[in-house]
């Protein structure tokens, strides 16, 4: 069985690498023939991989045809198939192509209408026609056949032992949606396919690697409208509101003065944001808090829900060890935790509130989506020695092992108190719609002690540092809301957004777009 499942994650690895942008929950791949959409002369074998010839093989009416289990996703790109002749049989009446649900199959591809192949007996292409035009040489028992579907110029192409025979078909309808097709005739004959689950006899990788560059060329040589000083003044905008908003004081000051723009908010609250970043990604959250009530000290007043996260992960960062749990920020020496007191705590200035809060750790370095489709940039600080603070949110984070967990019978005590004023906080809080999210947090972080080893526990993944950082952008983007200035940078935005043309253009067929996307165009800046 281990044999297997490593065999399945390498076919799997292997797909994933050849069409990066096809997400096979909504568009799977092609992977073997269909036993449903064939004709009755053909069996199949083999994982459906091999089809077998079993009719009278007389004339053209016992020819027959198999389409595979899916449709070529759009997202593709290009996409490439292959079939070996391991008989050719009798007559050898073979044909290897593409051809669109619905197309009868008690025919060789390319005979009938949105139906395209290139037929071994006498090495005509076939293109939704009973009469074939001169491609190439005739194929035979040993050889190895592969079609593929370019979907950046809607063209069909095929290929002989490894050697691309040049465009077939081209002009492909825009919206026409086709399947890997393969039909014989024959007695005898038997084939085999190759969806890429082993490597092919021709070097489609090779191909995809130029169809890149071509792509990634294209784009470098668009001429952008106007002048370079108006997108370049627009640039300038989105760069300094990014270095504002992770707190990147002393860069946008500089950056301010050598573009000529003006800062949106004051040098010190730059450098409070960033020390308050700073150590909740260091797990030091008491601390933040302390910051965060001497700065903004109406913060929670409205947002009951981000100080019960907030407080939950103090909760974690206990079990770590990262936290001492010291609670003098909440309003006395005793740890107390309830919503009230946190809030009745706070002086009233008449300062902003925040928004919900939402979002996630980002799943990779920049050009990353989020998981609900927006984009958020790692920050990485360290500026000068001067700096009192070095913020380091980048994906190392998650590779960093834990402290050793508390184990002391006095930390135990305490964080089980902390647990309970926890536990009072939540019922405290007002119905809202992300309160079920909150319940689901406190639930696991409770769970953490029921375990031996918390760290390989169902609940372990808490123990990641990465976990700090939704914190850390939600207090962030509070603070920034509270001040009346954008909770998130504008760069994300139009980050995110060139994502979420990119994934439409993709499945709308735009072939183009799964060559290419913002991590690529960023590494050739």
């Amino acid at each position: 069985p281990q044999t297997i499942l490593i065999a399945v994650f390498r076919i799997m690895d292997r797909l994933v690498r050849l069409y990066p942008k096809v997400n096979e929950k909504e568009t799977p791949l092609p992977r073997s023939w269909s036993v449903k959409d064939k004709f009755s002369f053909l069996v199949l074998s083999q994982n459906n991989q091999k089809v077998h010839y079993k009719g009278g093989g007389k004339n053209h009416k016992d020819a027959a045809s198999v389409r595979a289990t899916h449709p070529i996703p759009a997202a593709c790109g290009v996409y490439y198939f292959e079939v070996k002749v391991l008989n050719k049989g009798r007559d050898g009446y073979i044909g290897i192509g593409l051809s669109a649900s619905g197309v009868n199959l008690n025919r060789l591809p390319g005979w009938e209408k949105n139906s395209y192949g290139y037929h071994a007996d006498d090495g005509c292409v076939f293109n939704s026609s009973g009469t074939g035009q001169q491609y190439g040489s005739t194929f035979t028992t040993g050889d190895v056949v592969g079609c593929g579907f370019n979907l950046v110029d809607r063209s069909i192409f095929f290929t002989k032992n490894g050697v691309t025979m040049g465009t077939a078909v081209s002009d492909i309808a825009p919206n026409l949606v086709l399947y890997p097709t393969v039909g014989l005739q024959s007695q005898g004959e038997l084939v085999e396919a190759n969806f890429g689950e082993i490597p092919f006899a021709f070097d489609f990788d090779g191909l995809l690697r130029e169809m890149q560059q071509k792509i990634q060329l294209s784009i470098e040589q668009v001429i952008l409208p106007g002048g370079p000083g108006e997108w370049q003044t627009s640039l300038h905008k989105l760069v300094l509101g990014y270095l504002v908003h992770r707190g990147y004081s002393r860069t946008a000051q500089v950056f301010a003065s050598n573009t000529s723009q003006q800062l949106d908010e004051d040098a010190q609250s730059i450098q409070n944001r960033q020390k308050i970043q700073s150590l909740i990604l260091q797990g030091k959250i008491s601390q933040s808090l302390h910051l965060i009530r001497a700065n903004y000290p109406t913060l929670f007043t409205s947002n009951p829900e981000l100080l019960f996260r907030v407080k939950c992960r103090q909760f974690v960062e206990m079990i770590v060890g990262s936290d001492p749990g010291d609670l003098s920020a909440t309003g006395g020496g005793e740890p107390r935790l309830s919503c009230h007191s946190e809030l009745s705590s706070t002086s009233s200035d008449g300062e902003g509130v925040m928004g919900e809060v939402t979002g996630s750790p980002p799943e990779s370095p920049l050009g990353s989506p989020m998981r609900d489709g927006t984009f958020t940039i790692p920050a990485v600080i360290n500026e000068t020695a001067e700096e009192d603070v070095c913020m380091d949110i980048d994906s190392g984070l998650s590779t960093r092992p834990p402290p050793p967990l508390v184990t002391e019978h006095s930390s135990l005590e305490r964080i089980l108190f902390f647990g309970r004023e926890l536990q009072s906080m939540y019922s405290t809080l007002p119905p809202s719609r992300g309160k079920d999210q909150l319940k689901s947090l406190l639930h696991d972080a409770f769970s953490l002690l029921a375990y031996t080893d918390p760290s390989t526990s169902p609940v372990g993944y808490l123990l990641d540092p990465s976990q700090r950082e939704p914190v850390c952008v939600a207090v962030n983007s509070a603070i920034l809301e509270s001040k009346n200035l954008p909770g998130q940078p504008s760069l994300e935005f139009a980050l995110g957004q060139a994502v979420q043309c990119l994934r439409l253009m993709s499945k709308s067929g735009l072939g183009a777009a799964a060559f290419t996307g913002v991590q690529d165009i960023t590494r050739s800046s």
